[in-house]
């Protein structure tokens, strides 16, 4: 492992940013599909970014994908390190706040997947699918729909979009799958629903 602090984090593959547990599940169908996502990534011919450490679905991942030959970039608030473990896989990079952590993600993975986990997950996938919607970004936005874990987002999206909250075109911003190998598959076939925001988030030159 390299540990660095955060610049420079460029890394030779395409990337695959994971959002997911730093715990493993009482359900080891969640465990499976983390070591099954890690495997994918890795023979597809990707890296990976995720949120660094050794612990649950996030170390399970980072393992799999660095003992099959991917690159593997960690990026880690200095607060969480005890947490969630120093990484033992690749590289990490260690900064000073979750703004930082995920605008790092953004600028190093070319798309992303996201495995079962608790609120953080939750907020990194809503997070990211909303900078799409704002055209932060245009990169695929994976969910990992393990044994329907996420059946319940499903449900509120449809919710948000009868509401008249979220326009239908714009619920495919994510794509859900079912299988490890159909989420890696998704990342080539993706595409952005015209219907986002066109927004232009460059700075202007100064005169």
């Amino acid at each position: 492992m390299t540990c660095t602090n955060g610049q420079n984090s460029a890394m030779d593959q395409n990337m695959i940013c994971v959002f997911c547990a730093s715990r493993d599940s009482s359900d080891p169908a969640f465990n499976v599909a983390a070591n099954e996502l890690g495997r994918e990534i890795a023979k597809s011919g990707y890296g990976l970014v995720y949120g660094g450490g050794n612990q649950g679905l996030m170390g399970r991942v980072a393992r799999t994908v660095h003992e099959n030959g991917g690159q593997v970039l960690g990026i880690t608030p200095r607060a969480l390190t005890k947490r969630e473990g120093g990484a033992t896989y690749g590289r990490t990079v260690l900064v000073d706040s979750m703004h930082e952590r995920k605008g790092m993600m953004n600028d190093n993975a070319m798309s992303f997947i996201a495995l079962p986990g608790g609120f953080g997950t939750m907020e990194e996938l809503l997070e990211i699918t909303t900078w799409s919607l704002l055209s932060i970004h245009s990169k695929p936005v994976v969910v990992l729909n393990i044994n329907g874990y996420y059946d319940a987002l499903k449900d509120l999206i449809d919710k948000s979009v009868a509401a008249g909250f979220v326009l239908d075109s714009n619920r495919n911003i994510m794509v859900f799958c079912d299988t490890p190998q159909e989420a890696v598959a998704a990342i080539s076939k993706y595409q952005p629903p015209e219907t986002r925001y066109k927004l232009t988030w460059s700075i202007p030159p100064q005169v």
